[in-house]
Parts: C-alpha cells; sequence; structure tokens
C-alpha cells in the first residue's frame, strides 16, 4: 500500500456526518474553602474553555484527514448553538446544513475542574426524538447536501440526544443507496436495530451485548462471527465492525474475518477513541473498499488518540508515520 497517496487523496473526499452534535465546555478553577451555604468546595474560575463534541468530534477527525466534511443536525437557537456553529466554522467544518431551532436547545455539557480533577459535570440536554418537521427538514438539508455536493460516505453518529430517529435513519439510508454513498454507523442502545442496510456497523462490545441481550464469556474469532451472524439476521448490513477496548478491534465483511490486536500505547485518556475510529475506517474504506485496512488503520488511530488527554482528533502525520512502520 502507498500510504502517502492513500493520504494525499483524502482531500479528495467528501464526508457528511449527520447526528447529535455537543458543546462541550471546560470551566477550570481552583479550590481554597468549602462554602458557608452548604458543605461544597467553592471552585474560583479562572478560565473558559469551549470544544466541539459528540457526533462533532467525527466531523473534526475527518477534517484533520483532509476531507471536505459537512455537519448535518439539529441544534438550538441559542447561545450554545451560536457557539458550537462558529467553533465549526473555526475547524473548516461546513455548517450550511446545520438547522438551529427554536424548539430544541443545544446540547452543553460544563466540565468544572480543579487540580486535574473534574469535580462536577452539569448537563443541558433534550433527549426527546426532534418533531416530525424537524425530522422532515433534516432529510430535507441532506438532500440538499447531496444535490449540491454529494458526498462520498455518510457517518451517522447516534448519542441518544433525538435527532436520528427511525424515520430519519431509513430515509437517509435509503437515499445513500440510491446515490451509492457508503454509509457508516456508531449506534447507541435506542436505535440500535434502526440501521438496517448500513454498509458497516460500528459498535462497540458492550454496546453489542447489550442489543443482543448476551453474556459473552470468551470473545474470540468463533463467539464474534456468531454475533456478526446475529447481528445480520436483524440489519442486513454488509460489514460488522465491533471495537473491543484493550483487545482491539474485530470485523467480518462479506468475503474476510479478522480480531486486529492492539497495539501497546501509554494510554492517558479513552474519551472520543470511538469518534476517531469510525472516522478513519469510513474515510479508508471509502477510498479503498479494502475493510481490512480501514480496520488496521482505525485500531492505529484508535490508539494514538488515547495518548492524548481529553478528546483529541487525530494527528494525520502521526498516522500515517505508525501506518508506515506498523503495516508494512
Amino acid at each position: 500500500m502507498n500510504f502517502d497517496q492513500l493520504f494525499s487523496g483524502f482531500s479528495q473526499l467528501k464526508v457528511a456526518v449527520v447526528g447529535d452534535v455537543m458543546l462541550d465546555t471546560y470551566w477550570w478553577g481552583h479550590v481554597e474553602r468549602i462554602s458557608p451555604e452548604a458543605p461544597v468546595p467553592v471552585v474560583a474560575l479562572d478560565k473558559k474553555e469551549y470544544r466541539i463534541g459528540g457526533a462533532g468530534n467525527v466531523a473534526l477527525n475527518s477534517v484533520a484527514l483532509g476531507a471536505t466534511t459537512f455537519i448535518v443536525s439539529v441544534i438550538g437557537d441559542d447561545a450554545d448553538g451560536k457557539q458550537l456553529t462558529e467553533l465549526f466554522r473555526k475547524h473548516h467544518i461546513n455548517t450550511d446544513y446545520l438547522i438551529a431551532s427554536g424548539k430544541r436547545i443545544t446540547t452543553n455539557k460544563t466540565r468544572v475542574i480543579s487540580r486535574n480533577q473534574q469535580m462536577m459535570r452539569l448537563d443541558a440536554e433534550l433527549t426527546n426524538d426532534i418533531h416530525v418537521t424537524q425530522e422532515d427538514e433534516l432529510v430535507k438539508q441532506v438532500r440538499s447536501l447531496f444535490a449540491n455536493s454529494k458526498p462520498d460516505v455518510l457517518i451517522f453518529e447516534d448519542y441518544n440526544k433525538g435527532v436520528l430517529t427511525e424515520k430519519t435513519i431509513f430515509e437517509l439510508i435509503e437515499l445513500c443507496k440510491q446515490n451509492n454513498v457508503v454509509t457508516a454507523v456508531d449506534p447507541k442502545r435506542k436505535n440500535f436495530f434502526a440501521y438496517r442496510s448500513v454498509d458497516i456497523f460500528k459498535p462497540n462490545l458492550k454496546e453489542v451485548k447489550e442489543g443482543l441481550n448476551l453474556l459473552l464469556e470468551v470473545v474470540d474469532q468463533d463467539s464474534l462471527t456468531e454475533i456478526h451472524s446475529l447481528l445480520q439476521e436483524k440489519l442486513q448490513h454488509q460489514i460488522s465492525f465491533i471495537t473491543l477496548s484493550e483487545q482491539g478491534v474485530f470485523f467480518q465483511s462479506p468475503d474476510q474475518s479478522k480480531i486486529i490486536p492492539t497495539h501497546i500505547r501509554n494510554i492517558a485518556d479513552v474519551s472520543g477513541a470511538g469518534d476517531t475510529v469510525i472516522a478513519v475506517a469510513s474515510l479508508v474504506y471509502a477510498s479503498t473498499k479494502n475493510m481490512l485496512l480501514a480496520a488496521e488503520m482505525a485500531n492505529i488511530a484508535g490508539g494514538l488518540v488515547c495518548e492524548e488527554v481529553g478528546t483529541a482528533a487525530i494527528d494525520k502525520e502521526k498516522l500515517l508515520d505508525e501506518c508506515k512502520l506498523l503495516l508494512k
């Protein structure tokens, strides 16, 4: 594999990310006393930081690899939504198809941190499904995106916050099939079996066990192949791609199946690794149609971002160097 050529080709790809976007807010401060009003620490605020979260982190990884990336979601018509939109634009993520609705609020997860320890998290969010009119608007926006700038791959990023509903999932997969666009999904429990006929189905092992109600004692090639069969009965999808935490990843395509062990890393933080894995796997598969290569590269990428503290997008040059070193 000519990795230089492959990585250079990512700039020719167009990627649509559809799902639940979030604003991650960090309040950094220091504690010197206990409140006289209640037995709680008083945090003196030193600085605030805003980051892109949820489905937006998949878009960040896609942009980091060089692909033209569009974000499609429903956010609130509020200050948090404006802040998040500004962050998308700052990171060169196209927001032309982002919907700001007065009937929703923008998901904002605020973390209060002192002495490098998270003391509290405050979540502002709505988790009920978007209204039918918003469903129609979301599908309309994706149709408009296809008409103006057809993507090579559409990634569903589901965090159970209500943007992805059975109706929108069904209609968007059909639209992708009609237009020969690769589909990939990082599912959650609520819509787990709604992603019928998707190309790449990427849950983690915990989500698979919960979704299929399995008590899995041994994780090996045979048990994972059986899981693929059980999933395919319900989903009729093309490829199962299951992340196995410290054990690596498993994939099964129509003609190949393999467990790819993880590479030894100094793990600092696993948050956001799944976002990196789905982004890298989707782009590589869209470029090559080689799921073994996509799984191997995504496995390396997931390990690399775990070496960083906090949610971090993949470093393209680091990934290129690691692929050359490890995938000779």
